[in-house]
């Protein structure tokens, strides 16, 4: 390996497959399929697996496959693309938009499974000229924003004897040719809390006969979440913002159920395991004030994406060999929600941001899960450089028998 031109390998590999990756991924952006549904998508990536000579293997629910490269000693380095779409209605005119009703690629998801392919074609070529130092695995997942997907994946052993995960998502905030890397949490945890307040309502001139529901439920939307931020360390970032309020029908009745919905988001994992309790015991002594019972469903969604710090600097330095200096640049935090932060509870691991914006133009369609989403498919084969480096750094980085030790000689040109 001592002495070999990665940069060159992936040159090579590109201009012979860069536009056959970019149909694959208008094809897939023309019939997106939602989570668990994904039965054509799965087809597609299974066949143009097999064709390269691996042999994928389909998850148990029949969407999303896992296939591996390589064979032998070393380290075992996941690489994992999301494979589902949205229930959002396609809003650009361009010859690939979709054709089908209410559902599109607004996520980039059609992205990331083109550039997991191609990644999986590349390695597959090194590993048949005996150039790949351990085992890729690769994951296709299905369900990412149901969410629920990367669970079935664990679930079929998908992670079973992996070393370490890689990820990356688009952002249209980004150029295409860089990326956007963190350590530590870099997307939030994301739940949803369901309040239910009941009392013997009454009449509004004889709030004291009875327990006054809308003012205990007002109680609730503005205590909980002020209550809350003082029981946990600032840090952490543990939100409830409300989505939904409802109670009463007329203005002169109280009524006798009220209710409330909205999501929890979390930067830190300690802190996510904790806030159902914390909830749950604030909300009971807020409705115990003012007489009404309160009832609390939390629905668990994904727990924080927290970036290992090694795996980070694989990350740059994958970027830095195969996109140039100054290509991996900080990112910042998100709200947003990635289930990705499923596989980081069992094994290190790191997610990305990939760039996606033509250089020098405003957002090509704005924002993720909007209609107009679209990206500058220059990222693909970027993604392609970056994902294949980042699997070779890990693989050579695993093998070091001491910390000490300089990387094995992948030497980029």
């Amino acid at each position: 390996m001592r002495g070999r031109n990665l940069r060159g390998e992936l040159d090579a590999f590109l201009d012979g497959s860069e536009q056959e990756l970019i149909g694959f991924r208008r094809d897939l952006h023309m019939h997106p399929e939602l989570a668990f549904a994904e039965y054509r998508t799965t087809q597609r990536i299974a066949e143009r697996l097999t064709a390269a000579g691996l042999t994928p293997s389909v998850l148990p629910r029949g969407t999303g496959l896992i296939c591996e490269v390589g064979s032998g000693d070393g380290p075992t380095v996941a690489l994992r693309a999301d494979i589902d779409a949205l229930p959002v209605p396609d809003e650009k005119d361009v010859p690939y938009s979709s054709t089908v009703p209410g559902v599109c690629h607004a996520c980039g998801h059609d992205v990331h499974t083109t550039i997991l392919l191609g990644t999986s074609l590349f390695l597959a070529r090194q590993a048949e000229a005996g150039l790949l130092p351990g085992r890729v695995r690769l994951i296709f997942q299905p369900a990412e924003e149901l969410p629920g997907g990367a669970l079935e994946v664990m679930a079929a052993g998908g992670i079973s004897g992996v070393d370490r995960i890689f990820g990356l998502h688009c952002d249209p905030r980004v150029d295409v040719g860089k990326v956007g890397l963190k350590t530590g949490p870099i997307t939030s945890a994301c739940d949803k809390v369901f309040i239910r307040v009941s009392g013997p309502g009454g009449h509004t001139a004889r709030p004291h006969l009875t327990a006054d529901l809308v003012f205990a439920l007002a109680k609730i939307l503005t205590e909980l979440p002020a209550a809350l931020s003082r029981r946990v360390d600032p840090r952490s970032s543990l939100s409830l913002v409300w989505g939904r309020v409802e109670a009463g029908s007329v203005a002169n009745a109280i009524p006798d159920e009220g209710l409330a919905e909205g999501t929890v988001r979390c930067l830190d994992e300690q802190a996510w395991h904790a806030a159902p309790d914390m909830i749950k015991t604030l909300l009971e002594s807020v409705a115990g004030a003012y007489g009404v019972e309160a009832r609390m469903d939390y629905v668990r969604g994904v727990p924080p994406v927290v970036n290992d710090e090694v795996s980070v600097q694989m990350l740059a330095e994958a970027a830095g060999g195969v996109l140039g200096e100054g290509s991996a640049e900080p990112t910042q935090q998100s709200l947003g929600g990635e289930d990705f932060g499923w596989y980081l509870e069992s094994i290190p691991g790191a997610f990305a941001r990939l760039g996606t914006r033509t250089p020098g133009a405003a957002n090509l369609g704005g924002d993720i899960h909007q209609g107009t989403f679209d990206v500058d498919e220059a990222c693909i084969a970027t993604g392609v450089r970056f994902m294949a480096a980042t699997a070779l750094t890990a693989l050579w980085e695993g093998r070091r028998p001491s910390a000490t030790e300089p990387v094995a000689g992948i030497a980029i040109a």
